[in-house]
């Protein structure tokens, strides 16, 4: 090999070094940096949620806000949550999204078919003797509003676009969340079955904190 081809053999191997140290230096740092993030979050049951203040650690306002809707993911993703917003004709039930029983369809206008509608045996409150769940206006979400399957992104994603969230506004998903009654039963779901995580105050005010924090949505590998 010639000196010039030495030099050249030289000048390449530092670039390929420089490069591979600036990857491995940039992965540090970006992997120290979530790792920090992630342990500046205090420990939570898995029937609790994190308040809005256990965030304020997290500088960077689109990185909180993500953070925030993955907390607030864990109520929507529950099995009380998701079996009443299922992908398919009909609800599922249990915490494994076991097949309606008896058999029921979806209908029209998402609360049964004629004969058998959804307040043939849902009433406005638990029926714990029969071990039938309740709340006000019992009825399936409409199929564009399923949750079933969903990552907590494509939730995200989903629930900012009024085409897909039952036409409401940021500020009308915060009230729907907070106040709403069918909502609020996922916590007081009655006859041994385990409530969705925190409390619906809890929830509404961890939906308000990320909008407030620009709506972000987390990135799709992300999982709370």
């Amino acid at each position: 090999m010639g000196l010039r081809s030495k030099a050249l053999g030289i000048v390449l191997g530092a670039g390929a070094a420089g490069v591979t140290l600036a990857l491995a230096f940039g992965a540090g740092c970006g992997g120290r940096a979530a790792h920090s993030a992630a342990t500046k979050l205090p420990a939570t049951e898995a029937q609790s949620l994190r308040a809005p203040q256990a965030f304020s650690s997290i500088g960077d306002k689109k990185e909180r806000s993500r953070a925030l809707f993955l907390e607030a993911s864990r109520v929507m993703l529950h099995p009380r949550c998701v079996n009443c917003h299922p992908a398919g004709d009909s609800p599922t039930q249990g915490d494994d999204f076991q097949v309606h029983d008896p058999p029921v369809a979806r209908g029209p206008a998402d609360q049964g078919v004629p004969g058998l509608e959804c307040t043939s045996c849902h009433q406005d409150r638990n029926v714990e003797l029969a071990r039938v769940p309740g709340a006000p206006k019992w009825h399936l979400a409409p199929k564009v509003m399923a949750w079933q399957g969903r990552t907590p992104r494509s939730l995200c994603e989903q629930l900012k676009d009024p085409a897909r969230n039952g036409g409401k506004s940021l500020a009308e998903l915060i009230e729907h969340s907070a106040h709403d009654e069918l909502v609020g039963w996922g916590w007081k779901p009655g006859s041994g079955r385990v409530p969705a995580p925190g409390t619906q105050a809890e929830f509404g005010a961890l939906v308000a904190a990320w909008v407030k924090d620009g709506a972000e949505c987390p990135r799709e590998e992300s999982q709370p």
